[in-house]
């Protein structure tokens, strides 16, 4: 990302630049926003808006751009880089923010056209957002009898592709909840050090602080932390108090439940969160081999292992796929959170749900079967085995089980009552659970509990 002065930029500029690397670099939204904030240090209102318009802008990315298409000639996508995002932060603003007059949205447009377009953009973009304030409200989605896959998508902006596949697996009604939990923002969860605290302790801290802290609801060390400014310089962060995590990933340890003085196995563990909460469990006692396949990422787990001041974790460097002879039947518990299409997460990130394929999902199955089928290997008998996903998708979670269960018949599933609160298992099998950002208000995810036959 390339910036002139700080000066020079307005918030609405900031969103602009932040937007072109996204859309013609390919950048990451959360990691470029982090780098201009970092970098130019807005006030806390500016924050606010920067971060609005570039995750509303990416959020609502097909909406706009159908919207758009309608008042051009050529569609969107063949316009510059700049043209479009300047023009999907003006159609974000007239159709999603009422406290910015339209009039302001188009004037603010105009004006970035002058300083970032080519000559006579300024009056492109005045025409093209002029005519879309005056038919604002004659505005006519497909409806959702005709068509309810594309009605959802283009209303709750979701991938068709996605939108289908929910349909089919939840109905109308499920999908569109799910789509419109998928737009808000997500939840700020941390997990208690239990090692040095107490969530009880740790809640009184922060409410001291002024900080809106509240607890989870479904995990023991879970706390809600709202208007929260950020980890960096944070005391009770930098001295290990606590680790961020959403609530849902809390509850893998949980379903895994290892014993002190156990060897486990935390596949594909970066950035540590779950090989650090079962550190916690096993109260520092034992042996966790903590694993990834990139050097970068293992230096991240070994930061926050020294944050939290845990001795009992000893990072590996490998490609979770290849066998480790020396590793064979010597585990007591594996966890392996798998790669998966992330299609849980999409409220955490928003550019993420038109970065991802249908034609990606073989690949990532074929990545998940080979995997399981490796590190249960690792596993003693009578050895737990926890898989989890960040995924909604049943052929990542429910299928890839069944097909495992069908290579390997040693192996069967156990029940998570007694592992789980129990509010979780209403209309639910107790071998798996799936979460919902729309039903239980964590991330997406799937946790299932399987045991190698003695």
């Amino acid at each position: 990302m390339i910036f002139i002065k700080p000066e020079r930029y307005s918030a609405r500029d900031l969103a602009l630049l932040i937007l072109k690397d996204v859309d013609y670099k390919g950048a990451y939204a959360n990691l470029a926003l982090d780098k201009a904030l970092e970098l130019y240090r807005p006030d806390s209102l500016d924050r606010a808006f920067i971060t609005e318009l570039v995750y509303g802008s990416l959020r609502a990315q097909n909406t706009l751009d159908w919207i758009i298409d309608k008042h051009l000639n050529q569609p969107v996508k063949k316009q510059t880089s700049w043209m479009r995002n300047i023009l999907r932060i003006g159609v974000y603003q007239i159709f999603y923010l009422d406290r910015v007059p339209s009039s302001a949205a188009v004037n603010e447009a105009v004006n970035q056209a002058k300083r970032y377009g080519h000559p006579g953009a300024e009056k492109f973009v005045n025409g093209v957002l002029r005519n879309i304030v005056r038919n604002k409200d004659t505005l006519v989605y497909p409806t959702l009898e005709d068509n309810p896959a594309v009605h959802i998508s283009l209303k709750y902006s979701h991938p068709i592709w996605l939108v289908k596949r929910w349909l089919s697996q939840l109905g109308i009604e499920e999908t569109i909840d799910l789509c419109i939990e998928n737009n808000k923002p997500a939840p700020y969860t941390v997990r208690t050090n239990t090692l040095k605290t107490s969530r009880d302790k740790l809640l009184e801290t922060l409410k001291a602080m002024g900080i809106n802290a509240s607890k989870t609801l479904y995990a023991q060390e879970g706390i809600f932390l709202e208007g929260f400014g950020g980890l960096r310089g944070f005391s009770l962060f930098e001295q290990g108090y606590f680790q961020p995590q959403d609530e849902s990933s809390m509850l893998a340890a949980h379903a895994l439940k290892p014993s002190p003085g156990s060897l486990i196995i935390d596949v594909a563990s970066a950035p540590g969160g779950k090989s650090t909460h079962l550190a916690q469990l096993v109260n520092d006692q034992g042996t966790i081999i903590s694993m990834d396949i990139f050097p970068h990422k293992l230096k991240l787990i070994e930061e926050n292992i020294k944050r939290l001041g845990i001795t009992c974790i000893q990072t590996k460097l490998g490609d979770a796929r290849e066998f480790i002879g020396d590793l064979k039947e010597k585990a007591d518990f594996v966890l392996l959170d798998a790669p998966c299409s992330g299609t849980g997460v999409i409220r955490r990130r928003p550019d993420s749900r038109w970065r991802k394929q249908p034609e990606q999902l073989p690949e990532l199955l074929k990545l998940q079967r080979e995997i399981l089928d490796n590190v249960s290997e690792y596993l003693k008998p009578g050895g737990i085995l926890v898989y989890s996903t960040c995924s909604v998708l049943t052929e990542e979670n429910q299928e890839q089980i069944e097909c495992f269960l069908e290579r390997h018949p040693n192996f069967e599933t156990c029940s998570l009552h007694g592992l789980l609160p129990e509010s979780l298992f209403s209309n639910k099998e107790s071998d798996y659970i799936q979460l919902y950002p729309h039903r239980e208000g964590t991330d997406g995810f799937f946790i299932c509990r399987m045991q190698k036959r003695r």
